[in-house]
């Protein structure tokens, strides 16, 4: 029997989907891609850790700090010019981070991918979730995956061409490479505005479950980010270079992106309790184990870390619909807001401990955050026993 032929819908879905896992892939590739440069603008800058987090958190801060106001400043704009846009930005920030400027250039194009990258993770998802209604679970685990996919290919491509280039080339590589995705962005994402879906009903998980569950999630997101700040120069005190700490990064986000599948897995088979409680006191063990392995083993064991380390996320990623108070979609903005917050800010208090004590020290409490995360899961369990009970009921009564 031959195979149907797809409809316009279908056509429409799959490449919305394929523009937006793009985007997805490309942004966040620029935003992991970017801890390779930490060693090389510590040398020439003169940073202490504190400082070169401060530098960091530029544009980590800026594509947390403004997702909600981005999201409502384009919320009428079409996904296609939406996401151009964010990644026009992204790459305009990163040639001019490329340009001779000094170290106020690379502040101020910090700043700009910042702001690039603010634009394309509400509007990425949202393009997915309005393009599949009901059905984009696993539309979004797709985006998601991507984002993972750019994480270990941008990284290790920095890698490859740092030894080759100068820190400057590589970043005007990178903007090239916006430039690119810009282009292929036009004929995938739609030309109008995705008429919303309409939203689903609040679930009583209540606001203090929420609000405790965006508390572990920041606490996950600071434990995974003060890592990604000392991995390079663990790796450099192992004795490995700048490509080998490229190929540690890279290690690490394969294992993430394996996390992100592996994990939600998990937590349907022990619940989010149970797999939370499992991944971070795994990634807590892991960390102090690549203190104390040599550079061979420390590069066996990032995958696994990276699949702990990371994996948490689509756990409690998966948990907020559950939690919300009926807004799914700002609910998510609130629960990306105050990971990525974190993210800018913990490797700021992670740095600062490693300048008055030692890399040691910083890496040791960056494990001791993860195993906070443990007691706190577990006052999230009445609340979620709460909202399975509302779903349970609901379903009941029709």
């Amino acid at each position: 029997m031959p195979t149907p032929a797809p409809t316009p819908d279908n056509t429409r879905k799959r490449r919305s989907l394929g523009g937006a896992c793009l985007a997805h892939a490309l942004h966040d590739g620029y935003t992991d891609g970017l801890y390779a440069f930490l060693p090389l603008w510590q040398a020439e800058f003169g940073l202490s850790y504190a400082a070169l987090a401060m530098v960091r958190a530029l544009y980590y801060g800026t594509m947390g700090g403004l997702q909600i106001p981005a999201d409502r400043a384009l919320r009428k704009v079409s996904s296609r010019a939406a996401l151009v846009l964010s990644t026009l930005v992204a790459a305009a920030g990163l040639a001019m981070m490329a340009l001779p400027l000094g170290f106020l250039g690379l502040c101020v194009g910090l700043l700009l991918a910042g702001v690039g990258s603010s634009i394309q993770h509400p509007r990425g998802s949202m393009l997915v979730s309005d393009t599949y209604g009901q059905d984009a679970r696993r539309p979004l685990g797709l985006y998601n995956f991507a984002g993972d996919l750019g994480k270990a290919i941008v990284p290790a491509a920095v890698a490859l061409l740092l030894p080759l280039l100068a820190w400057r080339p590589v970043l005007g590589l990178m903007a090239l490479l916006g430039l690119v995705v810009a282009a292929l962005l036009v004929p995938l994402a739609p030309a109008t505005p995705v008429r919303p879906v309409a939203k689903r009903s609040a679930a009583p998980g209540g606001r203090g479950g929420f609000r405790l569950l965006s508390a572990i999630g920041a606490l996950d997101t600071a434990t995974r980010m003060g890592y990604l700040l000392f991995l390079p120069f663990l790796i450099q005190g192992l004795g490995g270079g700048s490509p080998t700490a490229g190929i540690a990064l890279a290690l690490l986000f394969i294992g993430g992106a394996l996390g992100k599948a592996t994990c939600g897995w998990l937590g349907e088979r022990l619940g989010v309790v149970g797999g939370v409680m499992l991944t971070e006191t795994a990634t807590a063990l892991l960390i102090v184990a690549t203190l104390y392995t040599s550079l061979p083993a420390t590069l066996v064991v990032l995958p696994l870390l990276g699949i702990v380390l990371n994996g948490t996320s689509s756990i409690l990623y998966g948990t907020v619909p559950e939690l919300s108070d009926g807004d799914t979609g700002r609910a998510f903005a609130v629960f990306y807001t105050s990971v990525i917050g974190a993210g800018g800010i913990a490797p700021i208090f992670y740095g600062a401990i490693a300048d008055h004590s030692s890399q040691t020290t910083g890496l040791l409490v960056t494990a001791a955050t993860a195993g906070v995360i443990v007691p706190l899961v577990l006052m999230l369990r009445p609340a979620l026993q709460a909202a399975q009970a509302f779903t349970t009921r609901s379903a009941l009564n029709g």
